[in-house]
């Protein structure tokens, strides 16, 4: 793949294995943009399960809890792998910056949520608020930031081999008690 530097003409999409033809990020082989596309997909499915259990507190209870996994470990993949190994290969360090700032915000709704009931007053209210959230950073996400480096000569096998062994060791972590209302 070509270097994605400031200025450069951008490979058309068409021609690019790891891009639609109207140029967002696909899953293709086994790396780093896969991976995290991945979560994105495991994600939608449980805020559209949280939405189907409709009045049913224990299971909504029982789906946020995944929805607060998942993205906690992928937060973390994206944080301390992902963004600091691709901001030398993004043009604008503003995308970077931004998705890390939503993240911060998606952290902070969830640590509420985690305080709260499904009995609670804009319990939710707060996990729609939350799924819009993700949904706009997905959005960016896959329409710019990971065609980006796909057209880039970041090695996304390496970060995804890096990304999956760390998101073992998270994920074999026994997840943190719930902490009192």
């Amino acid at each position: 793949m070509a270097s994605a530097t400031p200025g450069s003409a951008k490979p058309s999409a068409s021609k690019d294995p790891g891009l639609t033809k109207d140029g967002r990020a696909r899953m293709t082989v086994e790396d780093g943009v896969t991976l995290l596309m991945r979560d994105h997909r495991t994600v939608e499915d449980l805020f559209k399960a949280y939405e189907a259990a409709k009045s049913d507190e224990r299971r909504k209870v029982e789906i946020f809890r995944k929805i607060a996994m998942e993205l906690k470990v992928h937060m973390q993949l994206e944080e301390e792998i992902f963004y600091p190994a691709s901001r030398e290969f993004v043009d604008e360090q503003d995308t970077v910056n931004e998705a890390e700032v939503e993240h911060a915000a998606a952290k902070d709704l969830i640590c509420q949520l985690e305080g709260m009931a499904p009995t609670d007053d804009y319990y939710d209210a707060k996990v729609k608020v939350l799924q819009e959230m993700i949904d706009h950073h997905v959005e960016e996400e896959e329409s710019e930031y990971f065609p980006e480096v796909r057209r880039s000569d970041m090695d996304l096998k390496a970060i995804g081999d890096q990304m999956s062994a760390r998101k073992e060791e998270l994920t074999a972590q026994p997840p943190k008690a719930p902490r009192p209302h």
